[in-house]
């Protein structure tokens, strides 16, 4: 990598999250060097499903053999069954039509994460466990962190520290702290053989074919999906939660309570929920935080990716998937300023990826405010109102090419003093 365009570049990552592991592993593979921090002591198989679409699939498949390790653990339908609260069938949602724009992948967080960890492992990203950043700082000509009372300085830090980030003191000036939006989701990933055992669920844990269903109600809806071989089930219920998140963001949930979100609503949800050990349930605050004016620090040598910058709903499916397209866009920037330029690459990455990562998040709001707000007897009449809007603009994209394509166009308007920001048509 000492013949890469980025080689004698030093890029600080803070967070291994999906949007610090891909700017890890994009940075190293331009040629630089590269050290990620991490707060938690060790790589924990957290979570439960997640998503990345065909734009995000692009990404994958462009690192040596990640696609192939991530191909048995994902899920595999061909589309989504929506089913009204009292079990009325309305529409099955078919994917076929996005075939031409790339491959999605979805399983567990936790074992995706260690399959895109490892690999950047494998390409020489140095991560550091247990390494908590606790300040910032920047000059001309340098930036970095201080983790454990030593200052460590790279070229540049690139912030994917999650939704409640330490980074956004010193883009912002001050601290901005998250607010509630409104909902929550129970979700959970358990194995199974819990549902085989009920004549309403068994059918969920078909070994010769993935599923997907969804069933919606008045302000609520209970996603379900089966995979590795229906040995495997994540489930999400999303329903109105006004609670203070600075009371909980994360907390274990309980069968009881989820139970009281859907009463008087088909046995079948009824029975997944009640099928779950309650040691594999969280009761999971949806926060949002005001779009920021800005992702970058006052010098312009520490930018925000990934929940840091722009956190997203999960109804948008995209939270990841923009993440990644922060670390590739990042990147691409660095590789085309070079190491004399930095500052100039931090900027264009903003303004190359506020736009887009804005216009994403909005369909996290208007996709769930279609299904909570709906009229059931309205859907039942049209249950084409139901599907999932699938732009695309947001999936038949990409980000890496996009980066190349714009970026002198973008440093132009920079050195210009033109803060208007790239149109949708653009995108």
């Amino acid at each position: 990598m000492d013949s890469q365009p980025c080689s004698g570049l030093k890029v600080l990552i803070v967070g291994a999250g999906f949007a610090g592991l891909t700017a890890a592993i994009e940075c190293r593979r331009r040629g630089a060097d590269v050290i990620l921090f991490e707060s938690a002591k060790d790589r924990r198989q957290l979570g439960d499903i997640i998503s990345f679409g065909s734009n995000s699939g692009r990404i994958f498949r462009r690192w040596p053999g990640v696609e192939e390790a991530l191909d048995p653990i994902c899920h595999h339908s061909d589309g989504l069954d929506f089913r009204a609260f009292d079990d009325d069938f309305l529409i099955r949602q078919i994917w076929d039509s996005e075939e031409a724009w790339g491959k999605r992948f979805n399983g567990h967080r936790g074992e995706i994460h260690g399959i895109v960890w490892n690999h950047a492992v494998s390409i020489g990203v140095e991560i550091r466990l247990s390494s908590k950043v606790s300040e910032y700082f920047e000059t001309d000509t340098e930036a970095g962190v201080v983790v454990h009372g030593e200052k460590i300085s790279g070229d540049c830090v690139l912030a994917g520290d999650g939704v409640r980030s330490t980074a956004r003191t010193i883009v912002l000036g001050f601290e901005d702290k998250p607010k509630s939006s409104g909902y929550a989701v129970y979700r959970s990933w358990m194995s199974t053989e819990p549902l085989k055992k009920d004549p309403l669920t068994a059918w969920l844990a078909d070994p010769s074919k993935d599923l997907h269903v969804g069933w919606l109600g008045p302000d609520v809806h209970f996603l379900v999906a089966t995979l590795q071989n229906g040995t495997a089930c994540s489930w999400v219920l999303t329903h109105k939660d006004e609670a203070d998140v600075e009371e909980s963001w994360s907390a274990p949930g309980y069968v009881e309570d989820a139970i009281k979100t859907v009463e008087g609503w088909t046995p079948i949800v009824h029975a997944i929920i009640r099928a779950t050990p309650e040691d594999r349930l969280v009761d999971w605050k949806l926060v949002f935080r005001d779009p920021l004016p800005t992702w970058v620090s006052p010098k312009a040598r520490i930018a925000l990716i990934g929940d840091a910058a722009h956190p997203f709903l999960p109804t948008s499916i995209q939270g990841a998937s923009q993440s990644m397209e922060d670390g590739v866009t990042a990147a691409v920037c660095l590789e085309l300023a070079g190491k004399s330029k930095v500052p100039e690459a931090i900027r264009a990455y903003e303004k190359i990826r506020y736009e887009r990562v804005h216009a994403v998040q909005q369909t996290g709001v208007t996709n769930r405010d279609n299904w909570h707000k709906a009229d059931f007897d309205q859907v039942k009449k049209n249950p084409e109102s139901v599907k999932l809007p699938r732009q695309p603009w947001i999936l038949n994209f990409d980000c890496q090419q996009h980066a190349y394509d714009v970026y002198a166009e973008t440093v132009k308007s920079l050195q210009a003093g033109s803060d208007v920001p790239q149109s949708r048509a653009a995108l």
